[in-house]
């Protein structure tokens, strides 16, 4: 079995472009919260954290690396509008055994919570600012993960 954390990046401020999108005082604040929240869960010890180029979700991401005492790795693919299905074919060639901690962006982290857990991106969740859903499967693929918790900031 293995452990995967979608998370949404924390309130951001308006602007452009949107890759430049910087946290606001809250977002950074729910930044905080979520990676304590992560960081308390024995599941995820010693997770992969994945993090969109943007930088609201880099500066998610490196909350979540500082709680966590772990590093992040940016990747591409996990911006708001990329494909639902790359992503879901990328993970399905992963290792479950170490956990991941995936922090991007809507509609994307609802889709993919979606299809993972019902086996269709129409079934997506809807994420608040820095929400998680944390996820449990034998291989990460269409449906065939199972939603063990969701949890918005503040998280308990």
């Amino acid at each position: 079995m293995g452990w995967l954390a979608i998370v949404r990046h924390g309130e951001a401020a308006p602007g452009n472009p949107d890759s430049e999108r910087r946290l606001t005082r809250r977002g950074e604040q729910e930044a905080q919260s979520a990676g304590h929240w992560l960081a308390s869960r024995p599941a995820l010890t010693g997770a992969t954290i994945w993090s969109s180029p943007y930088h609201r979700a880099q500066q998610t991401a490196q909350a979540i690396a500082d709680a966590m005492h772990g590093d992040t790795d940016t990747i591409e693919g996990v911006t708001p509008d990329d494909d639902v299905g790359a992503l879901v074919e990328r993970l399905t060639q992963m290792d479950v055994s170490r956990p991941l901690i995936l922090v991007s962006h809507m509609p994307l982290v609802g889709l993919l919570t979606g299809r993972l857990v019902d086996g269709s991106a129409s079934a997506g969740v809807g994420f608040p600012t820095a929400g998680i859903a944390l996820l449990e499967a034998d291989v990460w693929a269409a449906g065939c993960a199972s939603l063990k918790v969701f949890v918005s900031p503040p998280h308990r």
